[in-house]
């Protein structure tokens, strides 16, 4: 058993990875922000293997790491649109944040520190085949930050301090942190929603997918595996890739409902990148088993029953609006201490 700290612990990814750490008996301090709330870890509430601390990943200290064995650092801004409302702010979060974390778990005494990158950091990819060592090409100040925060702290680890970096590909599937500003997930809603899926810039452009259980499995297998191998290495992680028009006829053709799907002739979103995945399964014994298939099946059964949440929090970049439209109201009549 390994005491594990995880940044970003009530996102999207980070509360599947909590949630399978546990299952496989390793203590977890779940840090987070908790910008959507705390209700997507309320099954750890009173869980002696948990610890929740809500902190902001710029203002963690050494004590907060102490006799941790690892650090899995998923706590960013997320994705390639939200990273635009306040490029400043996402430099300091993504970039110097996760910078901050991996100095100071040093200096803690942590051996491995994982980072969760992103196949982001290809931007438009020059290369038919995107491996570990291509050129990357990042387009966004999402992937732009997260591609420094990679370099700099794979520049510090040493034989004490492991560090490996997941460049995770686009994620789809159900979480108690759900998701609709992902590609198949909102594919997924608007069909249930709707009957039509709307596919941006001709669907010809490529993406990288991989179900989130998978990204979870990874992170355990860099956990377990030997520092000689996983120290310093970084490692695709994804199942396969699709364009995406195809994507939207797979959610069709799996979906009992009647559903159009519209082609719109551009987009605002330039990536086009296909990624290979071989290092991880030949290095670390690490295979994406999850089909797009059964993503898509699994948040319809959740659509269907009411089981999961469609409102504002699901859409990552609105929320985030949110958050800093309603500090700037309250600022504009905060008078003395007092809102009211």
């Amino acid at each position: 058993m390994t005491k594990i700290l995880v940044t970003g612990a009530g996102g999207y990814i980070g509360t599947q990875l909590v949630r399978d750490l546990v299952k496989f008996g390793h203590e977890v301090t779940a840090v987070d922000r908790f910008f959507f709330g705390k209700e997507p870890l309320s099954e750890f509430a009173n869980n002696k293997k948990v610890k929740i601390v809500q902190k902001d990943i710029r203002d963690l200290t050494e004590k907060d790491f102490w006799d941790h064995g690892v650090v899995c650092d998923l706590a960013c801004l997320s994705n390639d649109p939200a990273g635009e409302i306040d490029p400043q702010l996402t430099y300091s979060i993504n970039r110097d944040g996760r910078i901050h974390v991996a100095k100071t778990a040093k200096s803690a005494g942590v051996e491995k520190y994982i980072i969760s990158s992103s196949c982001s950091v290809y931007g438009k990819g020059e290369e038919p085949q995107l491996s570990e060592t291509s050129k990357t090409n990042p387009i966004s100040v999402y992937a732009k930050s997260t591609l420094e925060a990679e370099q700099q702290n794979l520049s510090i680890a040493d034989n004490n301090f492991s560090v490996t970096s997941l460049r995770n590909a686009t994620v789809f599937g159900l979480s108690t942190r759900m998701r609709f500003d992902l590609v198949v997930n909102l594919m997924t809603l608007t069909a249930f929603q709707k009957g039509r899926i709307i596919v941006m810039g001709g669907g010809l452009q490529w993406r990288p997918l991989v179900h989130l259980s998978d990204v979870a499995k990874a992170f355990i297998t860099v956990i377990d595996e030997k520092k000689e191998k996983i120290n310093k290495e970084i490692f695709n992680i994804g199942l396969d890739n699709f364009q995406i028009k195809n994507l939207a006829y797979l959610v069709r053709d799996e979906l009992p409902l009647n559903i159009e799907i519209d082609m719109a002739p551009d987009d605002a979103d330039k990536r086009d990148y296909n990624v290979i995945f071989k290092k991880a399964e030949e290095k670390i014994g690490f295979k994406a088993e999850v089909q797009v298939t059964q993503g898509i099946k699994e948040i319809y059964q959740a659509l269907k029953s009411g089981k999961v949440d469609v409102g504002p929090k699901t859409i990552t970049v609105q929320w985030y609006r949110n958050i800093l439209e309603a500090k700037a109201l309250l600022e504009s009549v905060l008078l003395e201490g007092r809102v009211i």
